[in-house]
C-alpha cells in the first residue's frame, strides 16, 4: 500500500470510521505484533501473557475509543505503543494482586526465552515518567514511544515525523535525560 493510501486510511480512521480502523490495524498487524513482543521482552518477560494477547487487547482498546486522533502512521504507532505499555502495566498490577490472594485464573506459560523479571513498581515509575514527559513536551514523548517501545531507528522516526535524523537524536538524548532524572528523583 502506498503512503498516500495509508494516509487516506489514517484520515478515515481519524474521522471515526470503524472499518478504516480495522483495516489500518490489519495492515499494520505485523509491525504491531513485533512491537508487542518487544514490549513484553523488555517490560513483561516475567508475565504469563502472549504478544498476540497484548496486540488484540490493544486493538480492542483502540477500537472502542471514538475521540482518538491519528493524523499519521507515527501517531498511530505511538498510541499503540502507549496502549500496550498500559496493558502490560495493568496486567502486571493485577497479577501482583492475584499473588496476594484475590483469585486466580489459568493461563498458558510463555515458550519464548525468559529474561530477567522487571519489578512491577519499576514499570509504573517508567510509565509515570513518560506520561510526565508527554505533558511537558509531546514530541519528546513521541520519540520515546517510537524508539523505545516501537523499536524504530532514528532514520525511521525522522521520516515519520518529518524531522532531520540529528534532531531526532537530540530529542532522544533530551528525553532520556528527563526520564533518567525523573526516575532518580522518585
Amino acid at each position: 500500500m502506498s503512503d498516500a493510501q495509508l494516509e487516506s486510511l489514517v484520515e478515515d480512521a481519524d474521522a471515526g470510521s470503524a472499518a478504516a480502523r480495522a483495516q489500518l490495524f490489519a495492515m499494520l498487524y505485523k509491525d504491531l505484533r513485533r512491537m508487542a513482543r518487544r514490549a513484553l521482552d523488555r517490560d513483561g518477560a516475567h508475565l504469563t501473557i502472549s504478544p498476540t494477547t497484548i496486540l488484540h487487547e490493544t486493538y480492542l482498546d483502540i477500537s472502542k475509543r471514538t475521540s482518538v486522533v491519528f493524523p499519521d502512521r507515527a501517531h498511530f504507532m505511538a498510541y499503540a505503543a502507549r496502549a500496550m505499555r498500559g496493558l502490560i502495566l495493568d496486567y502486571a498490577t493485577s497479577r501482583r494482586a492475584q499473588k496476594r490472594g484475590s483469585g486466580f485464573h489459568i493461563t498458558r506459560l510463555p515458550t519464548e526465552g525468559v529474561q530477567l523479571a522487571v519489578d512491577d513498581t519499576e514499570l509504573q515509575r517508567i510509565a509515570d515518567a513518560v506520561d510526565a514527559l508527554a505533558t511537558m513536551n509531546p514530541r519528546l514523548a513521541q520519540v520515546v514511544d517510537l524508539k523505545f517501545f516501537c523499536g524504530y531507528s532514528f532514520a525511521d522516526i525522522a521520516a515519520m515525523l518529518d524531522l532531520s535524523e540529528r534532531t531526532v537524536q537530540r530529542d532522544w538524548d533530551q528525553a532520556r535525560l528527563f526520564l533518567h532524572n525523573s526516575l532518580v528523583e522518585s
